[in-house]
């Protein structure tokens, strides 16, 4: 099952999401056209399978990560809550 990505902002600069994820919901592989920064508003595990294989990410609420321009991955809730976070993507 697919998460729900709602678009709150885009505009020449950015491009800001909001991603809910139920648990064992994914975004299905994509890739990213734009360096972005991810702010998380739950606590929990999401599990990333990218082309050098499948690894564990931790979120911790509030606390900010970024990504490159390039990166392909699939990301998964594993929790057995629903996890959210908000995307920007730097244009």
């Amino acid at each position: 099952m697919k998460a729900t990505a709602n678009l709150q902002i885009e505009n020449d600069r950015v491009i800001v999401k909001e991603w809910i994820f139920a648990p064992g919901e994914e975004t299905e592989h994509h890739v990213h056209p734009y360096d972005y920064v991810t702010v998380p508003l739950a606590s929990g595990v999401m599990r990333i399978e990218g082309a050098t294989g499948t690894k564990e990410n931790h979120l911790v609420t509030g606390v900010s990560y970024t990504g490159t321009k390039g990166t392909a991955h699939n990301v998964i809730n594993t929790e057995n809550y629903e996890l959210r976070f908000i995307e920007i993507e730097l244009k």
